[in-house]
C-alpha cells in the first residue's frame, strides 16, 4: 500500500517547497505534490518538481563509481568497486598535495542541493585540510551586496502578507512563473484584491504576461530606472519626510537635490524606458501606502549589479511603505536565521591565510591565470559536488580547456552524466534529496525544515556527507564532523540556535522564523549600526573593487555596453522547464522548451533578414552558439534572449550559452556577470 510522507525541495530556488511525495508498497516513488504544511508553499509545485518520478528513476542515473578509460572528454568510463574508487580518489588529491602543497586541490561546489549538511560538509573537508578556499560567486554575491549595502542584512515582509495586505505589488528583475511558482498564488491573491502588478525585467515574462503593466529596460541599465521613480517620488511629494528623517542616513534635502537632476527623461536616455511610463510606475507606486517591492537576482548579473540594487532597494524608505502592513520589500530572508555552521563546515579549523579562489573564474583559474592563483600553486586537483562548471560557469570553452589539461585529475560526484562528469578522471554516483536527511531554509520564506531519508539510495549511490566522511579518514583530514551522522550534524546546528530539535522541527512540517522579526518590517530600524538606511553606503567594507562604486544610489556606466561590432546584449535567463543545469536530462522538460531559441525584437528580425525558427548565429570575441531566432515584442530591439542552460549536446554546434559569458568580476566584491554581455546576432 502506498504512503504519502513529507519532505522538502532541495533544488536551488527561493521557495524551497515543502512536499508531499508518493512511496510506493515496492519502494518505489510515485506523485510528487506541493504541501499546504507551509502557507508559503500553499499546496503549490513548479511543473519540474511535479514529475520528480521520472528523474528520480530515469534510466541514465548514476548508479556505481566509475573510472576513465578513454581520453578525457571521451565519455569512456568503466565501472569499479567504491573503494578502489575512494583509494583513486585520495591517492590523486594527496598526490596534488605533495607535489605541489595543500592549495593545488580545490573543492569545489554549489547548490546541486540547498541543505546545510549535504551541501555544505565540503568545506569542512577543505578548512581541515587546508586546500584553496572558494568565493561562491554565482548566484548572489552582487544582489547581497547591493542589498547590504542599504540594510545590513537581508529579510523582508511575506509575500503571504503582501498577498493578503499590499495595494500594488513592483516585482523587480524576477520571474516566478519560471523561477519560484508559488509566488505567483500570493500574487494572484493581490490582484484578486485589485492590487495593481508591475513587473520589471529585460524582456516579457510569464510574470509580465499577467502584470498591469510592464517595463522593459535595456540590460545593465536598472539603477538609471530606479533613480529615474525616486525623482518623481520626491518632486511630487511621494516621499515620506517623517520616515526619512527617523530611518535614512542622510537629510531629506540632500537626497532631493542628490535625485533632482535624475529626471525621468535622463533615465530614458539610459535604460530606454519612455520618460512617461516611468512617470506612470513612479505615481502608482508613490501613491500606494503598501506597495510590496519583490526584487530579485536577474537584474544584477551585471557588472554594475550591486548599485543597481541598491538604487532599486532604496525605493521604499523614500515612500515609508515598510510602515504598512503587507508594504515593503523582499529581497531574501537569508540572514534571518543566524545559524552556527562551526561543526558543519568546520569553521573551527578554518586558516583565513589560505588562498580564495573564484569559483565564477574556474576557466582562468584552471588556464593558470596569476590574477587568481596569486603566488600559489596551479590547481591540479578538483573534488566537485553539487555543481556542472562545464555548463554554467562563464567562458565554458575556457573551462572545458582546462578540464582537459593532462596534468589535472578530476573528481565528479553527481545523479547524472554532466558535461562536467564527462570530462572527469573518476566519476561517484550521488543519492537523491529523498535519501538522505537533511536541513533547509528559505529564501522566499522564513520557514526552517527538516528532511528524513524516507527512500533507499539507488543501486550504489551514496551521499555527499558519507563520500566526504570516507574520503577524510583517507587523507588524513581530522574534525569531529567526520564522525557524526548527519541527524547529529542537523541536531547540532539547531541547538546552537536555541532552536526546536530536529525531530520536532520534521514532525510539525518547519520552524517559522519571521514571527521574531516583526514580520520583516524593521520598526525600530533597519540592520545596519545606527539603524538608518545607507543612501551613502560603506562601499568600502563591502568589497576590494569600490572606487568605481557610486556615492549615492545612480547608475554605474561599467557594463559590456554593445558596440558597433557587438550592437546586441545578451541576457541568459532561467527558462521554466529547468533549473540552471538541472532538470534538463528530464525528456519531458526537454520536449517542453523543444531546444534553444534566441528571443529577438521582431524589429531586429526584420533587420538581419529573420523569421520564426531560422538558425541564427550568436557571437563575440569569446566564441560562438548556433540557436534558432524567435519574435519577441516588449523588449528593447537591443536585447537578446536566450532561456536555459542546455547541455553542449542540445546545440547544433556542441557549445553551450555561457561560452559567450565574461568571467570578469563584478563590483565592489565579484559575482558572476551572467547577464552583462555584448554580441553579435547573424543568420546562420
Amino acid at each position: 500500500m502506498s504512503e504519502i510522507l513529507p519532505t522538502t525541495c532541495p533544488h536551488d530556488c527561493p521557495s524551497v517547497c515543502a512536499l508531499e511525495v508518493e512511496r510506493r508498497a515496492d519502494g518505489s516513488m510515485g506523485k510528487m505534490r506541493g504541501s499546504s504544511r507551509n502557507p508559503y508553499t500553499a499546496g503549490t509545485l513548479c511543473v519540474k518538481v511535479s514529475r520528480y518520478a521520472e528523474r528520480y528513476h530515469h534510466k541514465d542515473r548514476l548508479a556505481y563509481p566509475m573510472v576513465r578509460t578513454g581520453p578525457k572528454g571521451s565519455g569512456q568510463f568503466q565501472r569499479i568497486s567504491w573503494d578502489e574508487a575512494m583509494d583513486r580518489v585520495a591517492e590523486g588529491l594527496l598526490a596534488a598535495e605533495r607535489e605541489h602543497g595543500a592549495e593545488a586541490v580545490w573543492p569545489y561546489f554549489y547548490a546541486g542541493t540547498m541543505g546545510y549538511v549535504q551541501r555544505d560538509g565540503i568545506e569542512r573537508l577543505r578548512h581541515a585540510k587546508k586546500y584553496s578556499r572558494q568565493q561562491s560567486t554565482f548566484c548572489v554575491t552582487l544582489s547581497d551586496a547591493g542589498w547590504r549595502a542599504g540594510y545590513g542584512k537581508r529579510w523582508g515582509v511575506s509575500p503571504v502578507e503582501a498577498g493578503e495586505h499590499a495595494g500594488m505589488w513592483l516585482i523587480w528583475g524576477t520571474n516566478p512563473v519560471h523561477t519560484h511558482v508559488n509566488m505567483m498564488n500570493h500574487i494572484a491573491k493581490a490582484k484578486k484584491r485589485g492590487a495593481k502588478v508591475v513587473v520589471v525585467d529585460v524582456y516579457r515574462t510569464g510574470t509580465a504576461d499577467i502584470a498591469d503593466v510592464h517595463l522593459a529596460p535595456r540590460p545593465g541599465t536598472d539603477g538609471a530606472l530606479a533613480c529615474g521613480i525616486a525623482h518623481v517620488l520626491f518632486a511630487e511629494g511621494f516621499a515620506d519626510r517623517a520616515f526619512l528623517a527617523r530611518f535614512a542616513d542622510l537629510p531629506y534635502d540632500r537626497l532631493e537635490e542628490h535625485f533632482a537632476a535624475r529626471t525621468p527623461e535622463w533615465a530614458e536616455s539610459i535604460c530606454g524606458v519612455p520618460a512617461e511610463r516611468i512617470r506612470e510606475v513612479a505615481r502608482l507606486y508613490g501613491g500606494t501606502q503598501a506597495s510590496y517591492l519583490r526584487v530579485g537576482y536577474g537584474f544584477t548579473r551585471q557588472k554594475n549589479g550591486s548599485a543597481a540594487m541598491h538604487a532599486v532597494s532604496c525605493l521604499p524608505v523614500i515612500t515609508g511603505a515598510w510602515q504598512h502592513q503587507g508594504g515593503g520589500a523582499l529581497y531574501s530572508m537569508s540572514d534571518i536565521y543566524g545559524f552556527d555552521k562551526t561543526m558543519i563546515e568546520g569553521l573551527d579549523v578554518l586558516d583565513p591565510s589560505v588562498r580564495i579562489l573564484d569559483q565564477s573564474r574556474i576557466g582562468p583559474i584552471l588556464a593558470g591565470d596569476r590574477r587568481d592563483l596569486g603566488d600559489g600553486p596551479p590547481v591540479t586537483a578538483l573534488f566537485i559536488q553539487n555543481t556542472n562548471p562545464a555548463l554554467v560557469a562563464p567562458e565554458s570553452g575556457l573551462v572545458r580547456q582546462g578540464f582537459l589539461r593532462d596534468d589535472l585529475f578530476t573528481v565528479v560526484h553527481e545523479q547524472f552524466m554532466t558535461d562536467t562528469a564527462k570530462l572527469a578522471d573518476i566519476v561517484l554516483p550521488a543519492t537523491m534529496f529523498v535519501e538522505h536527511d537533511d536541513l533547509y531554509t528559505a529564501s522566499a520564506h522564513a520557514t526552517v525544515q527538516v528532511t528524513r531519508k524516507l527512500f533507499e539510495p539507488f543501486a550504489e549511490c551514496r551521499s555527499n556527507h558519507q563520500v566526504i566522511c570516507d574520503l577524510a579518514g583517507r587523507v588524513g583530514a581530522d574534525h569531529p564532523g567526520f564522525h557524526m551522522s548527519e541527524w547529529a550534524l542537523i541536531e547540532d546546528m539547531l541547538a546552537r540556535k536555541n532552536m526546536p530539535d530536529a525531530q520536532a522541527i520534521y514532525e510539525s512540517g518547519g520552524h517559522d522564523v519571521l514571527s521574531s522579526h516583526a514580520g520583516g518590517h524593521f520598526p525600530d530600524g533597519f540592520a545596519t549600526p545606527d539603524g538608518r538606511f545607507r543612501f551613502a553606503p560603506p562601499w568600502h567594507e563591502i568589497g576590494p573593487r569600490h572606487h568605481s562604486m557610486p556615492a549615492l544610489p545612480d547608475h554605474q556606466p561599467v557594463i559590456e555596453d554593445a558596440s558597433d561590432e557587438h550592437p546586441f546584449r545578451l541576457v541568459a535567463a532561467p527558462a521554466r522547464q529547468f533549473l540552471n543545469s538541472s532538470f534538463t536530462e528530464m525528456e519531458s522538460g526537454r520536449a517542453r522548451e523543444i531546444r534553444p531559441t534566441a528571443l529577438l525584437h521582431p524589429d531586429s528580425m526584420a533587420g538581419l533578414g529573420l523569421g520564426d525558427g531560422d538558425p541564427v548565429l550568436v557571437g563575440n570575441r569569446r566564441g560562438t552558439v548556433r540557436v534558432h531566432a524567435k519574435g519577441r515584442t516588449s523588449q528593447h530591439p537591443g536585447t537578446v534572449v536566450i532561456e536555459g542552460i542546455w547541455p553542449s549536446e542540445g546545440f547544433a554546434d556542441g557549445t553551450c550559452v555561457n561560452t559567450l559569458i565574461s568571467a570578469e568580476p563584478g563590483f565592489p566584491n565579484g559575482g558572476g556577470a551572467f547577464h552583462d554581455t555584448a554580441v553579435w546576432v547573424r543568420a546562420g
